[in-house]
């Protein structure tokens, strides 16, 4: 595999540059003195930001912007093999790299290089970690896969050895990945278009935790199932967090205030530390914190930044994201596309002031919607009124014989009442005509129905 040394200045080259991910990279590399071009098919905010760093973009993607001055080609699995740009860059037999492979070559360069992985909560709890990091004189090199109010960015570049990311198990991405501290957060089915079971999807993880350094840390949920097959054999320091059970590291007297917001007292090795305030609703995000808490405590960071991140810590962008209130509802917006997250966000939202919650529900693929209907209903219920657009489709095809109709029949057969709307606009003007004061709005899913909250809140 092509190596990135920050000591060789390269030109590297993007195909695909403006996705959220790819333009994160390509300003670490920039702000690192590499010479980086890169396509798109538009121009976007992401691209002109790059541009004014000195990046030069070619819209749309073509065959010519593969030149003899380029040293390396980055690319993604979005771009299709028929690409005319990806097959002359194919057939220049120049040095080419997925997304995933240059992050782990980027991430080298870095002694104190910090992942998160997991089914769920890996870019708050990443984002987490970077607030945290943010307080101390460290200056970390970040790159999260939502916006950080913090950084105003889903990227900062950093002068520091510290390097922070989110790591993806979808295709084994993170097996590219070798950091030197390492969260592992949950283990669940999940992208069974790829992985076919959970055991496949554990074994990825359990190879994904022998990617840590041996002088480095795991840090796990104890509370995942069985798992020590994640951390037997081992030769990096192991540690261990709970919600519920014991662990290295445990919430202690938990409170809530009117928003759901908690505070509790953290419990390491049988020491109680000072009170955590969050400003993040629902138990799960106690968990995340955890996590973030005892990596930066074995990291040496002082507790007092430890406390303060923290505490200014409001969330990323799409994760249970006040958007605003129409017709005296309050709207949230919120990134759950798993029954799992969705049960998360739906527990948080009990503690929020409401009467009703309605909560518009777009699925996200047609292999996950099959493969987990039942618990999407079972999850979805415990909203008093759901309504379902269609599915969104990402990167699959229409042959699965699913649809959010079929969520929406299970969702009346245990009581709940819901509707298959099929469009934003029916689902829009269903919101207009049903909505109260005091309920509360979640616009909810992977895809793009936070335009239904924001379309709403312009009306």
């Amino acid at each position: 595999m092509y190596k990135i040394n920050f000591d060789n200045k390269i030109h590297v080259h993007f195909i695909g540059i403006g996705g959220i991910s790819m333009s994160g990279l390509a300003e670490i590399l920039l702000g690192a003195g590499f010479t980086i071009s890169g396509s798109d098919r538009d121009s976007s905010d992401l691209t002109k930001h790059l541009e004014a760093l000195g990046a030069k973009v070619n819209y749309p993607q073509a065959a010519a912007n593969i030149t003899d001055d380029i040293d390396l080609i980055v690319y993604t699995a979005a771009i299709s093999n028929d690409n005319p740009e990806l097959m002359a860059a194919k057939a220049s037999g120049k040095p080419m790299l997925t997304r995933a492979e240059l992050l782990g070559e980027i991430m080298e360069n870095y002694a104190n290089s910090i992942t998160v992985a997991g089914t769920h909560g890996k870019t708050t709890t990443t984002s987490m970690v970077s607030q945290i990091l943010l307080e101390t004189t460290t200056e970390p090199t970040i790159t999260v896969g939502a916006i950080l109010d913090a950084i105003h960015s889903n990227v900062h570049v950093g002068n520091s050895d510290v390097f922070v990311a989110e790591a993806c198990e979808y295709t084994n991405s993170f097996h590219s990945f070798f950091p030197k501290y390492n969260i592992i957060l949950n283990v669940e089915a999940d992208h069974l278009d790829f992985f076919k079971n959970l055991d496949n999807v554990r074994a990825s993880f359990r190879q994904f935790a022998e990617n840590t350094s041996d002088d480095g840390a795991l840090i796990i949920n104890n509370e995942i199932e069985n798992v020590s097959y994640f951390t037997d054999g081992l030769k990096c320091k192991v540690i261990t967090y709970a919600l519920h059970g014991e662990a290295d590291i445990v919430p202690t007297d938990i409170t809530y205030d009117e928003k759901g917001f908690a505070s509790f007292v953290p419990v390491y090795k049988g020491q109680a530390l000072e009170r955590i305030t969050l400003h993040v609703p629902g138990d799960h995000n106690i968990s995340n914190a955890l996590s973030a808490i005892v990596l930066c405590i074995e990291m040496g960071v002082d507790y007092e930044c430890i406390k303060t991140g923290l505490a200014k810590f409001g969330g990323a962008h799409r994760r249970f994201e006040l958007k605003g209130t129409y017709k005296g509802a309050t709207v949230i917006d919120d990134y759950a596309h798993h029954p799992t997250e969705i049960r998360a966000s739906l527990a948080a939202a009990a503690n929020y002031p409401h009467n009703r919650l309605i909560v518009c529900f777009q699925s996200h693929t047609y292999t996950r919607t099959l493969s987990l209907l039942d618990d999407f209903a079972d999850a979805l219920s415990a909203a008093d009124i759901v309504i379902l657009p269609d599915i969104y489709a990402a990167r699959e095809p229409d042959i699965y014989g699913v649809s959010s109709k079929d969520i929406a029949d299970r969702l009346e057969k245990l009581g709940t009442e819901a509707h298959y709307l099929g469009t934003f606009e029916a689902c829009e003007k269903f919101l207009e005509k049903n909505v109260l004061n005091n309920d509360l709005l979640i616009t909810m899913g992977a895809g793009d129905v936070y335009l239904v909250g924001e379309n709403l809140l312009k009306k």
